[in-house]
């Protein structure tokens, strides 16, 4: 016996500010010196049951699914006109879609899902498993976004900035020199890492413009805590195959500054990729955007790598203060031993964190890298 069709379920859910009807008219003024101006059409209030033209929710058709960002609102779809695909690249209006088909769409997004109330920039990001209806040869509407994990976002403007969505792998890229290297970038990624379960890689390339050996103290810190760091040289070719057997078969995302080498990377391990790459300004340092947006591109050796614009400050996203010591390796076994329950590890007496940086059980420069998290400091 066949079963029964699943009912619908109606959901209410909000709506984003930007989207709803507006709740007052800005020319009433102007109006009201004309002859048409009517004091009836204009809405003064609305029902307690907030189901008005003022109100910012909605009912909607679909199903609450959890994932590591919280209760998400998904709206139902027919699926049997739909097709399974991957974001590969987020661009304008439009995004890039590799098809279950093998086929590549150019896609839209609907309405509704950019209407439901998110704090992210954008509803799609590259890494998304989505659900889409093709219209025509290679034209597509994405309705409906799978729940997502290991997601690299940042934070932006008091909004939320994804990365890339679905991957294992982080590869943090930063330079020994060309522009110079700041391990406080390293620690707010291998927190966001840590935070999402993503696995981190350390790759700090351009070793061959300086002396390895005064990166072994940088390195080893890193080393010691369980972090896979690898000393490469893109042009020199050092480390690449190392990164190739790490890489192959994954699905991985590079992050790091302008100019540190992404791209030339990239072209190491995969020459068949041909990803345009620029010289570092000699005045300022500081590498020119070759990388316009975040794409995801297949492998020879299988899996996928998404390569990614240049970062030069990384604000972390919902990590609360109190939570942040957990995300360090390092600080986390001596924060059940200090006196208070609640302490920040920054100014409270019989600190079992700050004693452990003053005998060196913590690398200092470790600890002053939590003290500017803890405190907001933008790196």
């Amino acid at each position: 016996m066949a079963k029964p069709p699943k009912k619908q379920q109606k959901l209410r859910a909000d709506f984003r500010k930007n989207r709803a009807a507006r709740s007052r008219q800005g020319d009433l003024t102007r109006q009201f010196h004309s002859e048409d101006y009517a004091e009836d059409e204009h809405v003064h209030g609305e029902r307690i049951s907030g189901k008005g033209e003022v109100a910012r929710r909605r009912t909607v058709f679909g199903e609450v699914i959890e994932d590591e960002d919280g209760a998400q609102v998904q709206p139902e779809v027919d699926a049997s006109e739909c097709l399974a695909g991957r974001v590969l690249r987020v661009g304008g209006l439009e995004s890039h879609v590799r098809g279950a088909n093998g086929r590549d769409y150019r896609c839209a997004t609907r309405r509704l899902l950019k209407t439901l109330a998110t704090d992210q920039r954008h509803v799609v990001a590259t890494g998304d498993h989505v659900l889409f209806r093709p219209e025509g040869e290679d034209r597509g509407m994405i309705l409906r976004v799978e729940p997502r994990k290991g997601v690299l976002s940042r934070g932006s403007r008091k909004r939320r900035h994804i990365i890339a969505t679905n991957v294992h792998l982080l590869v943090i890229v930063t330079s020994a020199a060309e522009p110079r290297i700041k391990p406080n970038l390293i620690d707010r990624f291998l927190v966001t890492a840590e935070k999402a379960e993503i696995t981190p890689i350390i790759c700090i390339n351009k070793v061959d413009l300086v002396e390895r050996a005064d990166l072994m103290p940088l390195s080893g810190v890193f080393g010691q805590l369980g972090y896979q760091v690898l000393l490469m040289s893109a042009t020199e070719g050092w480390g690449v195959s190392r990164l190739q057997q790490l890489v192959a078969g994954k699905e991985s995302v590079v992050a790091g500054q302008s100019g540190v080498g992404k791209s030339s990377i990239l072209n190491a391990i995969d020459p068949d990729l041909a990803l345009r790459v620029s010289r570092v300004s000699e005045e300022s340092e500081k590498g020119r955007h070759t990388t316009t947006a975040a794409e995801m591109i297949p492998l020879a050796g299988g899996g996928y790598i998404v390569d990614t614009p240049g970062i030069r400050q990384f604000q972390l996203w919902d990590v609360l203060p109190e939570e942040t010591a957990g995300f360090f390796r390092d600080i986390r076994p001596y924060v059940s031993h200090c006196r208070f329950p609640d302490c920040t590890h920054t100014h409270e007496e019989d600190c079992a964190v700050k004693d452990a940086a003053a005998d060196g059980r913590i690398d200092m420069r470790r600890y002053e890298s939590y003290c500017q998290i803890l405190v907001g400091d933008e790196i």
